[in-house]
């Protein structure tokens, strides 16, 4: 695989998903949008191939997503899935004891 390297203190590249629940679910109508330094439409996304366009995206079709940006490398990757039954948290960094919401859909 390709691992970029980036100065330290660089921005990296971040996949931002809306609705903002994980795990994603197709059928949230999920929209991907990739953050990052470098010229805005050289996004490139990756899911089984690499497709060149827009910064963001409708899903429709579930898949592992990744993202790229020219100057900041690639996204952490996010998994949409098509489950007809998932229990989802909402998207943030988490610390013990936090308090967190679950919400269980199908």
């Amino acid at each position: 695989g390709w691992c970029p390297l980036s100065p330290t203190g660089a921005q990296t590249t971040q996949l931002l998903v809306e609705p903002p629940w994980r795990p994603a679910v197709l059928w949230d109508r999920v929209t991907l949008t990739c953050q990052g330094s470098g010229t805005t439409g050289a996004t490139t996304w990756y899911k089984r191939w690499g497709q060149q366009g827009r910064d963001s995206f409708t899903v429709i079709q579930s898949g592992t997503y990744t993202c790229g940006r020219p100057s900041s490398g690639l996204s952490p990757p996010i998994r949409v899935s098509n489950d007809q039954l998932v229990l989802q948290v909402l998207a943030r960094a988490l610390l013990e004891g936090d308090m967190v919401t679950l919400r269980c859909r199908g």
